[in-house]
């Protein structure tokens, strides 16, 4: 390739520029009482966007390997670009409301700009294009926590994250000065050559991965996680939950299987500690939550203890495994956040016993957050079932039977506190329930994603063995 058109390497992140570009002309050029009208506009411009992204196109590298890009790196953009358009359908009741109103485009422009700098995380091929799109994809974050001003929570979740994410940025940069003082390299590819298991080198392992664990909300690193999902708006809780978590996920198994891929015995006991802890500790604390956002996120740090389970597998189907399970997990979460965030734009109400009697008074909303549920608990024949038997099968293969089975105790226990949520929807009985109301049909599209998406991913194999026929790289 040469001239400009090796630059179409970077179809994602240039697409992504042209659109934020778009929207902020777009702002300048709109009245305030005209705002609304962004909402339209800025979604179907980053559908396109996501249609763009399944062009077909080359592998390759640019600026000296700073950049790179191939099958499963694209595959994984474009699982991203896919959860922020149900994102950004779901939001859009939410945006009408009169106290979002005057900052609708803001809401865009913050979360192109996070993605943005997650696809420039993803393709990296050094430590200093990882740091600089790692924190692209951070900061703005943090201003889309705090969004609600008027909100006292929303302003301390916004605080929160920001402080905890400088904190875990420092100890990463700690490892990765420990990594390039003692290769001589910040290309993954040359590190990789020279990284052995000697002292210097697995104390810069252990600081790099409790960077990454904060993102991913891996105990004992998930402390900020539950107060800044309660404090956040609805909308941007599924945003971390989803694709914030996903992006971190993606390049986590990245550099394990391929920078650091010398020392797997080493991250092997590492992760093998961490997942059995941070299943036991998400499920154990989500039984008692009241409220739903709450309940949500320690729900999100148990299913990242199951994803350690493909990743500790180190080989091909393990990898294969966790993205496949990545994409039914925004299609689950986000069908339950979509319920949770159409009835708090409603009504105002998120705790648990707000449900009581929904299925009377709104059916259908009822069976799709049980859908939704049973996705996310592992229940046959709906998709999350098969993510985690191909999760438990990845860490069976490399034979991790112990590990498995605490995995499907685990199992277990997230069931029992899923299903309190449905047995509030279908079974209690409340003088004062939810009363009917009709959803718009942004709500109503993104809900119908979210449905078809669990139960297509599940029955269309085609689509794993699509993503384990990719290259890894390993």
């Amino acid at each position: 390739m040469m001239g400009l058109e090796k630059y179409l390497l970077m179809r994602h992140e240039l697409v992504l520029i042209i659109i934020t570009l778009i929207i902020l002309i777009a702002e300048l050029s709109v009245k305030d009482e005209n705002s609304r009208k962004l909402r339209p506009f800025s979604i179907i411009l980053f559908f396109i966007a996501t249609v763009v992204g399944f062009l077909p196109i080359d592998e390759g590298t640019l600026f000296g390997g700073m950049y790179q890009t191939n099958g499963i790196i694209v595959t994984m953009k474009n699982i991203l670009n896919i959860g922020v358009l149900i994102v950004f359908i779901q939001s859009f009741t939410w945006l009408g409301n009169d106290e979002n109103k005057i900052k609708v485009s803001e809401f865009f422009l913050l979360i192109l700009s996070t993605l943005i700098g997650m696809d420039f995380m993803i393709s990296s091929g050094d430590f200093l294009m990882f740091y600089i799109g790692l924190e692209l994809a951070t900061i703005p974050i943090a201003s889309l926590a705090a969004y609600e001003r008027t909100k006292a929570k929303s302003a301390e979740a916004g605080i929160k994250l920001i402080l905890s994410s400088a904190l875990s940025s420092g100890i990463m940069l700690y490892g990765i000065s420990m990594i390039y003082g003692t290769t001589g390299s910040i290309y993954f590819s040359e590190v990789a050559q020279s990284f052995t298991s000697n002292n210097l080198q697995t104390l810069a392992l252990i600081f790099f991965f409790a960077g990454m664990a904060f993102k991913i909300s891996i105990v004992p690193f998930h402390l900020w996680t539950a107060d800044v999902y309660e404090g956040a708006p609805i909308n941007v809780t599924s945003y971390l939950s989803v694709i914030s978590k996903g992006a971190a996920v993606f390049i986590f198994i990245i550099m394990l299987f391929t920078v650091f891929r010398a020392v797997t015995v080493i991250w092997q006991d590492v992760i093998y500690i961490t997942a059995v802890i941070t299943m036991t500790v998400g499920n154990l604390f989500a039984i008692r939550q009241k409220n739903l956002k709450r309940f949500l996120a320690f729900s999100s740090i148990s299913q990242a203890g199951f994803i350690f389970l493909g990743i500790i597998g180190g080989n091909k189907l393990g990898m294969a495994s966790v993205v496949y399970f990545i994409l039914i997990y925004i299609f689950s979460n986000l069908g339950a956040f979509g319920v949770v965030s159409a009835i708090a734009n409603k009504t105002g109400k998120e705790k648990m016993n707000d449900y009581d009697g929904l299925y009377l008074t709104n059916p259908k909303l009822s069976l799709i957050m049980m859908l939704s549920l049973f996705s996310l608990a592992g229940i046959p024949p709906v998709a999350g079932f098969f993510g985690k038997f191909f999760l438990f099968m990845a860490a069976a293969e490399q034979k991790f039977y112990i590990l498995v089975l605490i995995a499907v105790l685990n199992t277990i226990i997230s069931l029992f506190y899923y299903l309190l949520i449905i047995k509030a929807m279908f079974i209690n009985k409340s003088e004062n329930p939810i009363q009917y109301f009709k959803s718009d049909s942004y709500t109503k599209l993104g809900l119908l994603i979210c449905t078809v998406g669990i139960i297509a991913t599940g029955f269309f194999s085609i689509v794993f063995e699509y993503i384990r026929s990719l290259s890894f790289g390993i």
